[in-house]
């Protein structure tokens, strides 16, 4: 029943916006808000799984005379899908050869088996780790020795409240740290580089890396240390104290398997190597002009490199067969390529434009337009690309910014960083999409904590562009 209503809902919807068109868009534009409407129906109610969801762009744009189906696919095949392929299949290499077991008994051994002490060691890694590398890349290497520190305490403890608990709040927790780290520094995040870019080619403003840190790193905290009160303290107590009897049985672990076989050795190679290409691609191409690497080929050359590589354990066996990818989670990609064709259009038809133009209707200036500006770009980033996002947005907000004689790096500022900071649907951020993917939290687990880490978050950029951006600012100068 409730499948039959969801389904009825949003088909209902769908076709409600077509016919009367409510907010007065052109036709294009009016056709793809229906489709965005149907799919995310469809995806918060669960109506249909939702990497079947994600295919409906393949069906509704050619039919709707919105794009061809060749245009349409070729989100499917974007470039971020094979980085997350890539990080998968070096997932797999590392939890087929037990490696994810070893790193997790000794960050546990580490961090105690305190459950508030091991999402707050997480919290910090992640964080730190997505300052120099791509929030994606930071979750890719996190995410498989979070799943193994959940499998050890699970098979030390059972699947009590507690636990069950601490496996929502370590998901979540790799999940927005990568997206709360990567804005304290112009690389951490896609949506960083792009209004960067913009300010020097329109304004002549240039950021310096250490510039921008000591403008967002102090936000970059706070974000992370909300994080951690908000899961731990409100959402999902844990109230795991720590259990002698589990770090003997730790520690009795780690000494059973204190020599790495020779698979182990040769996966944690890949698994360095790959990490240590994604922290150094920018000096590697600056330094020659042979090629430039990205964090997508990387990743493909680690998972790559995995099906040619010997195990050494097993005769005439790589440390990857073919038969192993069963277990990649297939229906993410198709989630995110479902995410990335909507998003597209939603920009090729205006309708992100649309929604500055709006912002600007209740523009008075002072620091509810900020507040404003950093919810929207909060809330459009759940369902479009945050880059995309910024691209649009930011001559809309320049020019709003000069109409009302107010700093345009305030707004400007309050909307790149709202564009990463998308909690609620696995389809807003890379990070969301690669930890729903593990199947230990439901959909609801991300709604609600997303829309309590969006409105902290809006909250936080807004009092951090009003009153401590300008000073700053004006320090730096």
């Amino acid at each position: 029943m409730k499948k039959t209503i969801a389904i009825t809902a949003g088909v209902a919807l769908f076709a409600a916006l077509l016919i009367f068109n409510p907010f007065s868009l052109d036709e294009k534009a009016c056709k793809v808000a229906a489709v965005a409407i149907l799919m995310i129906v469809w995806w918060v109610t669960e109506a249909m799984p939702m990497p079947a969801v994600a295919l409906i762009p393949l069906v509704l744009f050619p039919v709707l005379g919105v794009a061809k189906t060749e245009e349409a696919a070729v989100s499917y095949g974007s470039p971020i899908i094979f980085l997350f392929l890539g990080g998968f299949l070096i997932g797999l290499a590392v939890e087929k050869w037990l490696l994810h077991k070893r790193i997790a008994l000794k960050i546990v051994g580490i961090t105690g088996t305190s459950g508030n002490r091991i999402v707050l060691g997480f919290i910090l890694a992640t964080g730190l780790l997505s300052w120099w590398l791509s929030n994606t890349a930071t979750t890719m290497m996190m995410y498989p020795i979070a799943l193994s520190v959940l499998n050890v305490m699970e098979a030390n403890m059972g699947k009590d409240k507690a636990v069950q608990n601490l496996n929502v709040c370590l998901m979540l927790a790799i999940s927005y740290s990568a997206n709360f780290g990567g804005i304290a520094t112009i690389i951490g995040t896609p949506p960083n580089v792009a209004y960067v870019g913009f300010l020097e080619k329109n304004d002549g403003y240039a950021f310096a890396f250490a510039d921008w840190m000591k403008l967002c790193v102090p936000l970059s905290f706070l974000l992370l240390g909300s994080l951690y009160i908000v899961m731990t303290q409100f959402l999902y107590p844990i109230r795991m104290k720590a259990d002698e009897t589990t770090k003997a049985t730790i520690t009795k672990e780690l000494q059973c398997s204190d020599k790495m076989s020779a698979a182990e050795k040769r996966v944690m190679v890949v698994f360095a190597t790959t990490a240590l290409l994604w922290m150094t691609k920018d000096i590697i191409n600056k330094q020659q002009t042979l090629f430039k690497l990205d964090d997508t080929m990387i990743a493909v050359m680690g998972a790559l490199s995995l099906f040619m590589i010997p195990s050494g354990n097993v005769k005439g066996q790589a440390l990857l067969n073919w038969d192993d990818t069963k277990k990649v989670a297939w229906g993410i990609l198709l989630l995110f390529g479902g995410g990335i064709s909507l998003a597209d259009q939603l920009g090729k038809a205006g309708i992100v434009e649309s929604i500055g133009l709006w912002i600007a209707g209740f523009a008075t200036g002072g620091i509810l337009l900020v507040f404003i500006i950093a919810t929207v770009s909060i809330f459009t980033s759940e369902v479009m690309s945050n880059v995309a996002q910024v691209i649009v947005f930011a001559p809309v907000i320049a020019g709003m910014a000069k109409a009302l004689h107010i700093d345009a790096l305030q707004l400007g500022m309050a909307m790149t960083l709202g564009a990463s900071c998308a909690s609620m649907l696995p389809m807003g951020t890379p990070p969301n999409a690669i930890v729903f993917a593990s199947g230990r939290l439901q959909l609801k687990d991300m709604i609600k904590t997303g829309f309590v880490m969006n409105i902290i978050s809006a909250v936080l950029i807004t009092l951090f562009c009003w009153y401590l951006l300008p000073v700053l600012v004006k320090a730096i100068q």
